[in-house]
Formats: structure tokens, sequence, C-alpha cells
């Protein structure tokens, strides 16, 4: 076996490089603006009342929700206390399934999963991809109008893979074997299954079925938008910058009103390498000068399809080398799980950055469509999309993604915020860029470089933001900010309440010049810590049940239950799961503030991926890397085998024993 020090250093977190050296404000110092000459993290209700954030959220007190601590609760479980098991635990009354994990045959020729790993790459390519994460229950009626609760299409996204439980023995040196790499791409992307309800309650894969599909690293894409065809769009293998091959790093998702998938490109920088000079947008988007993650652009012999990430320019012109290559990627991709010819398509209307996933408010006929993005790194921020075409659901399409103005989000410390158009016509956004001494040739310019764009508008640096979630009745708007543990001690002061903030927080702002509007009202929901942290906003603490951090994932289901997964990394500085045990899966009253532990997961995993049947009685959970950290034949966790096998991610879903609602 050989030892990792003799294996290429591969960063397993696929965290990107914190790249924002500008000086705008962190969100951070505009929440101890609000919070100055009152301490922070201590105790009792007394005081949790006195820190001042709005009650209600000002601008959302009028929202159509019973008032915090009357009538029923929403939560009808027991919470689950907080275990290290390298299991899967639930409260009682329910129970789970294992189904679709890594390896799982999909498509016709496709081999059994071998538990040695040895499966080829062209195996791998028909087998269900690795490291699950955000993915989506379409209803297999629902293009008809229809809401079945027992057969649909699971689309799950890969976010990224382990070379040391992908292989064998782990990855070999570099430069690395083509075998690999290819192995490597075919296990990133997205899987399309076709599953159904038997009768005794179990999902199972519809084998054969024309939905199922695999989408890797290496499938041919459509660019559109203001971007296609743009000449920061052409390579060597689009010389008119209209396609690109494959999708990386797919982290959160979204869906659309007309039903179609949309995966969400996360931390792709770190997957390509330029050396010397780099380009405008490459520092900023923090593509290393060293070294990629997986060195694919070493793998030998060479090829085409893995040279391309290294982005160093070669040839005298765009065309003849893979320069742009990594402006092909950082955006949100559209897929119709129910056209497996279809090619999937890159908007680059909805901006460039390393997108955690996307969230729409409910679509009103004769309206603008309206989503929401979050940049998940150290310091970026928060965007907002509202298209320039109305929805109508009788024509409603792709057309609604390819049109639109980006806005990024402002914090104020008052409670107030806006939204600053990111468009080269605005002109308060000439006006900034003016006197930022930036200049955008077009608006391809302005989206290819989106976070450069905003930080010349002035955006609000913010702690990782990742998950939103719309609520359904309400229209809020709940999104987490996982964590930040870059905040140092030497910025405690009047401007920044929580230096090495390793817990997060989740918060909250609602539309007050309607949902395409300007402006927005925000507090914050809920903070992550200890048992004993205050919550101001329900003017109360934290105990054992609701101590929560790190939280990542995060759903409303139909009821107005807020689903809260955590991502506690097993690496670095971060907790672990010394104080919380594994990451778990939550559940939140919104408008009475409890919050109790209602899923923990096996050892190393993070949580992820939430999708529920329409009816509710289905809920799909991804468990995401269990193991993280292993060394080929030392795994730290052997779920969902058992046993001495490596470990596998998988997607549970979760069933109520008497088949009613989950969580209520």
């Amino acid at each position: 076996m050989t030892s990792r020090k003799n294996r290429p250093l591969i960063d397993l977190s696929c965290t990107e490089r914190e790249s924002n050296e500008s000086d705008n404000v962190c969100f951070a110092d505009l929440l101890q603006a609000r919070l100055s000459r009152r301490r922070w993290l201590q105790g009792g209700a007394a005081l949790a009342a006195s820190l001042g954030l709005p009650a209600g959220l000002s601008a959302c007190a009028e929202r159509p929700l019973q008032p915090a601590g009357t009538g029923s609760s929403l939560l009808g479980f027991e919470a689950i206390p907080a275990t290290a098991a390298d299991a899967i635990s639930v409260p009682p009354g329910y129970r789970t399934q294992t189904l679709l994990p890594w390896g799982t045959p999909l498509l016709p020729g496709a081999d059994d999963y071998h538990a040695d790993a040895s499966d080829s790459a062209a195996q791998q390519a028909l087998q269900v991809g690795s490291h699950h994460d955000g993915m989506h229950f379409f209803p297999i009626d629902v293009k008809t109008g229809g809401n079945s609760s027992t057969e649909g299409l699971l689309v799950m996204n890969h976010e990224y893979v382990d070379p040391a439980i992908l292989h064998p023995e782990g990855p070999s040196g570099t430069p690395r074997p083509l075998a690999e790499a290819e192995k490597e791409l075919a296990a990133h992307g997205n899987t399309i299954a076709h599953i159904r309800l038997n009768d005794q309650g179990e999902w199972q894969l519809v084998k054969n079925s024309r939905y199922n599909r695999r989408i890797t690293g290496t499938t041919a894409m459509a660019i559109d938008g203001p971007l296609r065809g743009h000449d920061a769009m052409v390579t060597r293998y689009s010389q008119d910058g209209t396609a690109t091959r494959g999708t990386l790093n797919n982290c959160s998702n979204g869906y659309t009103p007309w039903g179609t998938y949309l995966t969400c490109e996360e931390n792709w920088a770190g997957c390509f390498v330029s050396r010397g000079e780099q380009l405008r947008g490459q520092k900023r988007y923090g593509i290393p000068y060293e070294d990629s993650y997986y060195h694919w652009h070493t793998a030998t012999p060479a090829a085409d399809h893995t040279r391309r990430f290294d982005a160093t320019p070669v040839a005298a012109k765009a065309a003849d080398d893979y320069r742009n290559e990594p402006n092909t990627f950082g955006w949100i991709v559209e897929i119709d799980p129910f056209d497996p010819d279809s090619t999937p398509v890159k908007h680059t209307a909805l901006g460039r950055f390393a997108h955690e996933g996307i969230i729409f408010q409910p679509a009103q006929e004769g309206e603008p469509l309206v989503a929401y993005s979050g940049d998940d790194s150290r310091f970026e921020y928060i965007y907002k999309y509202v298209s320039h075409e109305s929805y109508h659901a009788s024509t409603a399409g792709p057309h609604l993604l390819q049109h639109g103005t980006l806005y990024v989000a402002v914090f104020h410390d008052d409670g107030r915020g806006e939204w600053r158009a990111l468009d080269i016509d605005d002109a308060d956004f000439q006006r900034r860029a003016a006197q930022a001494g930036v200049t955008f040739g077009d608006q391809g310019d302005v989206l290819v470089n989106t976070r450069l764009a905003a930080d010349v508008a002035g955006a609000t640096k913010m702690d990782r933001p990742e998950w939103g979630a719309v609520h359904p009745h309400s229209g809020e708007v709940y999104f987490t900010l996982t964590n930040n543990s870059k905040r140092t001690d030497d910025q405690l002061n009047a401007a920044n309440p929580r230096a090495h903030n390793v817990h997060g927080h989740i918060i909250r702002w609602r539309e007050t010049a309607g949902v395409a509007g300007d402006r927005f009202a925000w507090d914050v929901f809920w903070f992550g810590g200890e048992a004993g942290t205050a919550q101001p906003l329900f003017a109360k603490e934290s105990d054992a049940a609701s101590e929560i951090s790190s939280p990542d994932g995060l759903c409303f289901d139909n009821d107005g239950r807020l689903w809260i997964e955590t991502d506690m990394s097993s690496y670095g500085d971060q907790i672990g799961s010394r104080a919380f045990g594994n990451n778990g899966m939550y559940c939140a009253d919104p408008h009475s503030g409890e919050v109790r532990r209602f899923l923990s997961g096996p050892m190393g995993c993070e949580l992820t991926g939430i999708a529920t049947t329409p009816d509710q009685s289905t809920l799909f959970v991804n468990i995401q890397h269990p193991g993280e950290g292993s060394e080929p034949g030392q795994f730290t966790s052997h779920w969902p085998d058992g046993g001495s096998a490596r470990p596998r991610s998988a997607t549970v879903a979760i069933r109520r024993a008497d088949g009613g609602k989950v969580g209520a």
C-alpha cells in the first residue's frame, strides 16, 4: 500500500481558497454594530431579549403564521440525543432505508459494485457516482400536473471524490495515470434514477428505465445567456465559445417551475492550475498557481479531456489552448431529467462563482421569476436574480434563466438591506466601477467576473453563505452562514462579535419592495453553538436538542417545517464531533423557535441533500463521505455495508412506521 506522503496531495475538503481581498464590510461587522455595548453569548432570556434584533423581523411582522408559543407545535417527534455511532439514528416510530450507494449499477451493461473499488472508469460512468449531495424528487407525472408520491425521478449531485477510497490502493503519484483521472471524472456529476415505492413501503430502482442517466465531468454541455459565444468562453474544444465538457463539484441544487433540475458548480476552481501571470478572473476565484486538487492535467498518457485542466496560456491565441477553460465552470446547469437525450445547459445570466445552490420565490403568473444563490467561500456574497421576462405557466422554460438582472446583497447595520445590480448599464454600478478603477467590456465581462463586480458594488462579506430556503407561506428567505474560522481574535472590537466563528448561524430576510424589488429587512434566526447559546429572536437559549454547529443544508417542507443539516468538518481547526456528536439533521418550527435533532449520521459524514415526496411521507437525505479522511484499508467508517467494508456515500429514505408525514 502506498503511503499517503508518497501519494499526490489531494485536498479532500475541496474548499476554495479564500480570495476576497476587497475592503467591503463583513456581515459580522454589521451584526456587531447592532449588538455593540452588549455581551454576546451569555445565556439568559432577559439578556437575549435585550440584544435588540427586531422582534419577528420588523418587516416580517405581518407574516401569516401563528404567534410564537401559541397553537400546536409543528414538531411531532421525540428529539434524539447526540451520538458518535457509525450508524443512522432517527426518532422512535421512524424507519430508514439505504438506497443508491456509490457504485450501484444504473445503466445497461453496468457491473455490480466491486467491494475492492476495482471498477474501471467505463464502469463508473454506468454506475451511481460518488459523494452524493443536493437532490430533488420529481413525481413521475409532474410534467402533466401530477404529484405522485410513489414513483418518480430522484436526481442528485456528486460533489467530489476521495481518491483514497475511490481507488483500491488510493491515488498513484504524479503524473496521474489516465485511468485514475478518468474514473474520478466519471464519479463526478449527477445521477438521474427512476425509483418506485413497492407494496412493502421500500423504494426500488426501476432497472432499464429510459430515464436512468449519468452526467459526468466529461458530458457535453451547452453555454447560454450573455456569455454564449463570448470571447471569454473560447477554448480549443469550443472555438466559437458555445460549449464545454462536464460539470464538477456540484454541491446544492434547485428545481424550476417547469420541471427541470438545476445543479450548482461550487468549488470547481481548485480542479485547475494556471502558472505564470494569471488572467484577471483567475486569482479572484482562487485558481492555484502551484497545482490542482486532483492533478488531472498531469494524466499520462496525455489526453485532451484531462490536459484542459491546465489553464496556463501556451499558445498565441485562446482558441489554441485552455486558458479560458475555467471560465466555463462556476455556473448553474439546467438538466431536463425527463429527456435523456437533452444537453445540459450552463446559464451564464445567473453569475459565476462557487454556487452552493439556487432557490426560487414561488412563481407568480405575469411577474418576473426571482431566485437566490450563495457563494460558498469565506467572506463571499449572496446574490439575487430577477428575470427580464415575466413568468407564464403555459410558456415557462429555460428562457427565463437566459436574460435577467443579477444583484448582490448589502446588509445595513439597522436591519435594512439592499440589492445592488451587477449590470453594466446601471448608472450606480457604472459609478462604483469608475471609483474603483475597474473597467468591464460588456455584460459578459461583468458576469464571468461576478465576484469582482460584486466587490465593486460594495457587497457585504458573509461567513460562507450556503443553502437557502423560502418559507412556503410567508416568502421569508432563510440562509445558512456555515462558519468562518478565519475571523481572528484581533478583530474583536466594536465592529466584530465572533472571532474564530466555527459554529455559524442562520439569517433570514423578507423583501420589502416586492419580491423583485431592491430592498429587504433582515435578522438572525438561529445562532450555532453549544447548549446555552442565546437565541435573541426567541428570548431563550439553545438546549441539548437544539445545539447546532455549522448549519449547511436547508429546506422547508410544505407545512413550514425548516429542516437543517450540519457539516462540521473533520479537518483543520473545525470542531469536529467533540461536542455535538456526528453531523446530523434538525427540524425547526420557525414561529415557536423549537429546534430538535431528528437524525444523526455515521462517522465522518456530512448530512446533505434534502428532498421529499409531495405527500411528505418520505424524506430523502444524502450521507456524504462517511469515513472522511480514511486511508486505503484503514477506514474510519464502514457504513452502509458494515463489517470491514470501505465507506460509500448513499441516499437514505426516511418514513414513519404509520405512513404519516415525516416530522409531524
